[in-house]
């Protein structure tokens, strides 16, 4: 049952600080390496990257709105069936048909960064940006360069394929976060227009089309703009476009029926979650990243609307998504085959896409479901998430990305079989589709959104950040201090800071991985009883309470559910909430050929290299291989080296040049 008492909402990210030094460092790494980078690759001036032309497309579809000539190039055609790249001339657009997305991102990642660090220079950059998206919106309030350059009359005919609502969605977020970081309404004025527009488009009525996201985008938009104005037409909206979705006649079938194009099929209208009502569906399924924005979005309006049908749905998808469909490392999406989820336990590791997008809507996800009920759970996985299967998608100087995240690599395999094309064994200076950079970037910056909830009476730590954040509990003005080395070191304190001394509860994660902690309060011990999973105190509070909590942190040797076929006879190394790899900079070529015991004990060595990390080191072996010309031979005894092993952080792999990598190892 939804429990409204324990509905929660995450703290003004501007009374957010974090001063932990892991993410610290990365947050200083977006706002004065990334930002920058993205805004060189979105205007194409990175030597040897793929181009983007973003910045480009507003600029013709300012220039034409300008001029009177929307839709009247005459360059190329509107027609795309499936994601694929546009390139309609010299003066024409040029990109995927969301390629305006990569602008809103971008902008929105900036907005955070102001929440924490002033920067007049990028805010005037991302002021001039404003004016020219702005000045490429119609009188009507639509605005999609594509459909601008291309051929207005043409828009809202492919929704399954064209991604208007889902740039419209990316937009609008960046709209709500500039006016929120900054005071300024330009944006958002622009994006309620559009948003005035879409409404008078679209809704149950029978003169609107009864049309929805063909990528699911728009719908967590809404939500957060219905937040911002308090107008209950965009939670309305948002609602629609998830209730919509799946039923009968097919939007999507009907759509293609009209433009004379082949009907989709059930699987093809899977890959949309389209197949059928979304609070029917229990598996999750088809694109990865438009799943978890659906759901993500499902959430939200389950949690402002106390919709139990709705959140029982989110809550089957959870656990489908976390139990049966989930790497080690967080990531999400096993098959380059629409980038989508496949069937239970089809965990590949040579092969897998886990896009690093797709990872980070996991995290909107689980952020969701902890704003419904601080459940550990929610809190583990949004955890995993972020210390490895989207940290992964981005260099440690901030300059190169992982759209796939493979968690085993043989880079000339890679090259030769078309197989693992889509594997890059290093991280790219920029995509075509570049939909991931600045996705890293917004989440990155916003980190301090994800750290804690807050309700009337209680404060819950998800994550043990260095951070010191200022909430309104119970009617006072309370600071919460955490201080540690997380993840490296488990002991952290807490200190309770209010105004004036007030009841509530407190509450912190002690993570699934912990397999025993010490807790003590003001000096004295605290029980271990713990709710949902989280350690919590409820008592009247007075300035300069400290909370000290100590939690078991060895390495641990990990196995997989022996469902998982691609894992079994293997075993991985985690330690705390950070999940390790081999790498041949460490261990040498042929890493396939290294096993460990299962009751192998590691030694903890800390090191600068990689940004300062904590490696493991464990005695292994290494299988001797026999050199004669029989590829076949009688099975017998096999000879072993001993060497030491040597661990790092996957999130770090690829920071030292190409070479082979694994994290799932040989078990003995």
């Amino acid at each position: 049952m939804m429990d409204k008492e324990l509905f929660s909402n995450e703290p003004d990210i501007s009374k957010v600080k974090i001063t932990d030094p892991f993410w610290q460092n990365r947050m200083e790494v977006v706002r004065t390496k990334v930002l920058p980078y993205e805004w060189e690759a979105l205007n194409d001036r990175i030597e040897g990257a793929t181009t983007s032309h973003a910045v480009a497309n507003f600029k013709i579809a300012a220039d034409l709105t300008k001029n009177g000539l929307v839709g009247k190039t005459g360059k190329g055609t509107t027609r795309t069936e499936g994601a694929e790249a546009v390139d309609t001339g010299e003066g024409g657009f040029k990109g995927f048909v969301f390629q305006d997305s990569d602008i809103a991102k971008w902008l929105e990642a900036i907005a955070y960064t102001l929440t924490w660090h002033k920067d007049a220079e990028i805010e005037k950059t991302a002021d001039e940006v404003i004016d020219l998206v702005c000045a490429a919106q119609q009188e009507d309030g639509y605005l999609d360069t594509f459909y601008i350059i291309n051929g207005i009359d043409k828009k809202w005919t492919n929704l399954k394929d064209n991604h208007e609502l889902y740039c419209f969605g990316h937009m609008l977020e960046a709209a709500v976060a500039y006016y929120e970081a900054t005071g300024k309404d330009k944006l958002l004025n622009a994006m309620k227009k559009y948003a005035d527009y879409i409404d008078r488009v679209f809704g149950p009525e029978s003169d609107k089309k009864h049309g929805y996201p063909g990528h699911e985008e728009a719908e967590l938009a809404l939500v957060k703009l219905y937040r911002v104005t308090k107008e209950k037409k965009y939670l309305n909206l948002a609602k629609y476009f998830i209730d919509a979705r799946g039923t009968e006649p097919n939007y999507f079938a009907e759509e293609c029926k009209e433009r004379g194009v082949k009907v989709p099929s059930k699987e093809d209208l899977a890959y949309h979650q389209a197949h059928k009502p979304v609070r029917e569906q229990d598996v999750a399924i088809g694109h990865a990243v438009r799943a978890v924005y659906l759901y993500t979005a499902m959430a939200d309006v389950a949690k402002i609307t106390e919709d139990e049908e709705l959140f029982a749905a989110c809550e089957r998808l959870w656990k489908d998504i976390t139990t049966r469909q989930m790497y080690i490392t967080g990531s999400i999406g096993s098959s380059h085959v629409g980038e989508a989820f496949t069937f239970d336990y089809d965990l590949p590791n040579d092969a897998v896409y886990g896009e690093t997008c797709a990872a980070i809507g996991l995290a909107f996800f689980a952020k969701r479901m902890l704003g419904i009920r601080p459940k550990r759970e929610y809190a583990d996985v949004l955890e995993k998430v972020l210390y490895n299967g989207i940290l992964s998608g981005i260099s440690l100087d901030g300059t190169r990305f992982f759209y796939v995240n493979p968690l085993e690599v043989v880079p000339y395999k890679d090259k030769m079989d078309a197989r693992f094309r889509h594997v890059k064994t290093e991280r790219q200076k920029w995509f075509g589709c570049a939909c991931c950079p600045p996705n890293i970037a917004r989440i990155m910056a916003d980190l301090g959104s994800y750290l804690s909830s807050v309700n009337g009476a209680a404060f819950y730590t998800h994550l043990p950040v260095g951070s010191e954040t200022e909430s309104e509990i119970a009617g006072t003005n309370v600071k919460v201090i955490v201080t540690g080395n997380y993840p490296w070191d488990g002991d952290i304190e807490v200190k309770i800071d209010p105004e004036k001394e007030t009841a509530f509860t407190y509450g912190i994660r002690i993570p699934s991985w912990c397999d025993r902690f010490e807790a003590e309060f003001n000096g004295e011990k605290l029980n271990s009883d713990l709710k949902d999973g989280y350690l919590t105190i409820s008592r009247t509070f007075k300035k300069g309470d400290v909370l000290k909590l100590t939690l078991s942190m060895e390495a641990k040797v990990i196995e997989a559910d022996s469902k998982v076929r691609a894992d079994y006879g293997k075993v991985a190394v985690m330690r705390g909430p950070v999940v390790y790899c081999l790498e041949e900079a460490d261990n040498g070529k042929d890493l396939h050929l290294l096993s460990i015991d299962t009751d192998t004990v590691f030694g903890v060595r800390k090191e600068s290299e990689l940004g300062g990390i904590d490696a493991l080191y464990a005695d292994g072996y290494r299988e001797i291989t026999r050199d004669d010309d029989r590829l076949y031979r009688p099975a017998g005894a096999r000879e072993y080296e001993h060497p030491e092993l040597k661990f790092v952080p996957y999130y770090a792999w690829n920071n030292r040049g190409e070479g082979e990598m694994r994290v799932w190892v040989q078990r003995r």
